[in-house]
């Protein structure tokens, strides 16, 4: 089994507070991209990485420095935009029956073992499938003005990680009906859906998380420090 590794590395992160974009954002010696790109650049099942990046990206040719499997091509205004380009850029090496892995490059704490669960599971499904986790906590949905409206029943109900996996042909394929449509889908999965499809469902860990804020960063440090030992990463400085 191989598989094509895309990571949409476009945005601006707006919502991170900090100049540079989260993505690159420093984390225990490296960037945010670089180590959510780690487990795959070392996994000997990854045929090839593709990131796709803003146009005039002042900071990728730095890590592109440190990651010499990785290829760049650049993005569009939305995720789904970004991921299509990645997908064609490697139109010329890829079979329409190559699985293709997307993941975000905001996520930095991906464990081996969830990469390796998905894989597993993912390739004797019919479509895919992603990474995920039951909803654990009550959900409710508000008002405009930010009252409860109602209580959400959580019961069947998952949060979307990433990685996300499937055909290469079909996932082109998916985008290409979506954009067609004039629909913007939040993930991979989602565009797959809208062709018929149901991508199967593999429980991740919560480690999983994305950057999305400066707490958010704190976490990740914590988390990766604690895989190496370091009870004191994360922590902050006063």
């Amino acid at each position: 089994m191989r598989y094509w590794l895309v990571m949409p590395a476009a945005g601006k992160g707006r919502r991170f507070g900090d100049s540079v974009p989260k993505q690159y954002a420093p984390l225990r010696g490296r960037t945010v991209i670089e180590w959510a790109l780690a487990p795959f650049l070392v996994d000997t099942r990854c045929a090839g990485a593709v990131v796709v990046v803003a146009a005039g990206d002042p900071y990728w040719a730095r890590v592109a420095a440190r990651v010499p499997r990785a290829i760049s091509a650049i993005g569009g205004a939305e995720r789904c935009d970004s991921v299509r380009r990645g997908l064609s850029s490697l139109e010329d090496r890829v079979d329409r029956a190559d699985w293709v892995m997307v993941h975000d490059a905001a996520r930095p704490c991906l464990e081996e073992a969830d990469l390796d669960q998905l894989i597993e599971q993912g390739q004797k499904h019919a479509v895919g499938g992603l990474l995920a986790i039951p909803a654990a906590d009550t959900l409710k949905r508000g008002r405009s003005g930010g009252e409860v409206l109602e209580t959400v029943d959580r019961s069947g109900l998952w949060r979307a990680l990433t990685p996300q996996m499937f055909r290469f042909g079909r996932l082109c394929e998916a985008l290409d009906a979506a954009a067609t449509a004039g629909r913007t889908p939040t993930d991979e999965a989602q565009a797959v859906e809208w062709l018929g499809d149901s991508p199967l469902l593999v429980a991740g860990s919560s480690a999983n998380i994305k950057v999305t804020t400066g707490d958010d960063l704190l976490i990740a440090a914590a988390l990766l420090g604690a895989r190496e030992g370091d009870h004191t990463a994360g922590r902050r400085v006063t």
